[in-house]
């Protein structure tokens, strides 16, 4: 039997049944630095799907570089079939200065698929694009809500792409959630391309949560033994069905003021439910923020002083009766007993 080729990417090429971190020219920084972005690259000895997983595509959601870092030490990949690309920084400039944006004050993900002549974030999108994205036959992008806002580990895909459905099944975050695409974002493009991409969403802009973390390494590996680029034994099923969602909805401020919250990710409310209290800085006024439609708190910001119009609350509402409370133990039950953790808890 001939060997598998290698893999190119850029002027790279990775030996099959090898492994190795290749650095992409980006640009140069007005000092004179150079700027590239790295992925590591994991080639097979045998045939099969190639995966990319990408993460800091917003600079300041770092939680998906953990995730793709405890990935990559997983020694289940020396039994890879087919070919991982990972990139854990992919907005290198957004990652260093703790910003969501690059230099030019652009969204990346509004900024796909790029072009070679364009704005500094359009020629990173084309690069992204044109070296991972293309090469692959399914992405998986992790991201976090921005800073002082959190979110419940989600899967979001596009109703266009009914084949995510099963690999967001597979993936077992606690919540799969069903949105349109945005033109311009990585998924909207990738979809164009004919490439199947999760989003993964999960936990706080420059912050660790480590039910989060332990719930995108586990998916990413799930999914990797779904599309049989692992053996059956390197990564469980999930033993807890999802909870599902095809519309959302922010519950906002009605005035600015002071907020407590009595609900947080992960709490399921009924109409009328009371959210949580603004009053004014002196006391004399308060407001209850009751819920007019069930659902389920998917995501919410953390500052206490708001201002009228302010996202509080991300509530999905679910497409069937489901049990939150339940459904979440029985997972970080499942996360605990994943022998894939070697590591202490991030406190």
């Amino acid at each position: 039997m001939p060997a598998r080729p290698a893999f190119e990417i850029g002027l790279h090429e990775i030996a099959a049944g090898s492994r190795a971190t290749v650095d992409l020219p980006v640009s140069v920084l007005s000092d004179h630095t150079p700027v590239t972005m790295s992925a590591h690259v994991v080639h097979g000895k045998r045939t099969g799907p190639t995966l990319f997983v990408s993460a800091a595509v917003h600079g300041d959601e770092i939680i998906g570089v953990e995730i793709v870092r405890r990935l990559l030490r997983n020694p289940a990949l020396n039994r890879l079939r087919g070919t991982l690309l990972a990139v854990p920084i992919v907005n290198s400039y957004g990652f260093m200065s703790h910003s969501r944006y690059l230099p030019d004050r652009r969204d990346l993900n509004r900024c796909f698929p790029g072009s070679t002549q364009g704005s500094l974030a359009a020629r990173l999108a084309h690069i992204f694009m044109t070296e991972i994205v293309k090469r692959s036959d399914v992405g998986i992008d992790l991201h976090s809500a921005a800073i002082n806002r959190t979110n419940l580990p989600q899967i979001r895909i596009s109703p266009a792409m009914p084949r995510t459905m099963e690999l967001a099944e597979a993936f077992g975050a606690p919540l799969i959630l069903t949105s349109k695409t945005r033109e311009g974002s990585l998924r909207y493009t990738a979809q164009e391309a004919g490439v199947d991409v999760l989003l993964y969403e999960a936990g706080e802009g420059l912050r660790f949560d480590e039910f989060a973390i332990r719930a995108g390494v586990t998916g990413i590996m799930r999914v990797m033994r779904h599309l049989e680029m692992l053996p059956a034994k390197d990564a469980a099923r999930p033993r807890t069905a999802p909870m599902k969602s095809r519309s959302s909805y922010w519950f906002r401020a009605p005035a600015g003021g002071l907020m407590r919250s009595y609900k947080t990710i992960g709490d399921q409310v009924m109409a009328n439910d009371v959210l949580g209290v603004i009053s004014d800085p002196f006391g004399e006024v308060e407001i209850e923020l009751v819920v007019q439609e069930p659902g389920l708190i998917v995501g919410r910001t953390n500052l206490p002083v708001v201002n009228e119009g302010d996202g509080l609350f991300h509530i999905a509402k679910l497409s069937k009766a489901a049990d939150a409370e339940s459904t979440l133990d029985n997972m970080a039950l499942e996360f605990e007993a994943d022998p894939i953790f070697d590591e202490d808890e991030i406190i």
